[in-house]
């Protein structure tokens, strides 16, 4: 039995979601259907890649996962399906979505879903390619069709990222930037904890503030701003029962450098 898993921005209050999950039932009925999230904040396609990116791991290799952030729907983007090392798929628009989980599971095989066999009608709606080609091309997959059979190669390396500042080394620490926030308004940097000195001795500064590195909230008080590296294994920046999004100003793009104490 495989794995589909769902990404949206589509929120629970309307049918979006249930429409996909029926899609894929009238497929491959047999198929188990998780549901990550489908509150990311409409449209934000950097909040939905940092999801997708920390989820994505705790899959058993050959799971299916659907991401569905896509404002350029009916646009001459792409819709793409890809095979990763592990032997599972991403399926979802070439808008960057899923760059962050190819950065863990590389890709292996791109294609484009160019095929109407293997969507739901081949006159798509030009707003929901969620139900009438995501879906059903993961429900396809789900019953044996081969990646090859969706639609032409393309490059992997020709997918499109997130214009972010990567993690750079710099005289006595690195330097990168801050690639999303949570529900609790911590900023979590793309400075993965692997980078960081085997002493545990560390320091973080953005937008003018500098932070040492902790290993719990607890450490400092509450309302104290902290860095530590957070259950997803990179650098955030935090403040203990508070919300470091509002009370340092700082949102998804901004610098974050860390330096060796």
């Amino acid at each position: 039995m495989r794995v589909i898993t769902l990404l949206t921005d589509f929120g629970l209050e309307d049918g979006y979601v249930a429409a996909m999950k029926g899609v894929i039932a009238s497929v491959a009925p047999e198929a188990r259907v998780v549901d990550v999230t489908h509150l990311v904040p409409p449209q934000d396609v950097a909040f939905a890649r940092f999801r997708l990116l920390t989820a994505a791991p705790f899959f058993p290799p050959g799971t299916i996962h659907v991401a569905v952030v896509d404002p350029g729907v009916g646009t001459a983007r792409r819709a793409v399906a890809i095979r990763c090392r592990s032997g599972s798929c991403l399926v979802g628009p070439d808008n960057g979505l899923l760059s962050g989980a190819l950065e863990a599971d590389p890709p292996l095989a791109v294609v484009e879903l160019s095929d109407p066999r293997f969507w739901r009608t081949d006159t798509p709606s030009a707003t929901f390619h969620g139900r009438d080609i995501f879906a059903p091309v993961a429900a396809h997959l789900a019953r044996g069709v081969t990646l090859e059979a969706l639609g032409p190669a393309v490059p992997p390396d020709g997918l499109v990222t997130l214009d972010l500042r990567p993690p750079t080394p710099v005289a006595g620490g690195l330097e990168g930037a801050v690639q999303a926030t949570d529900r609790f308004g911590n900023l979590i940097s793309n400075v993965p904890a692997v980078l960081l000195p085997g002493n545990g001795a560390w320091r973080a500064s953005i937008g003018g503030r500098t932070l040492p590195g902790h290993r719990t909230y607890a450490d400092v008080p509450p309302g104290e701003a902290l860095a530590l590296v957070g259950s997803h294994g990179f650098v955030e920046i935090a403040v203990h029962r508070g919300d470091a999004r509002s009370a340092l100003g700082a949102s998804v793009g901004d610098r974050v450098e860390i330096r060796w104490a």
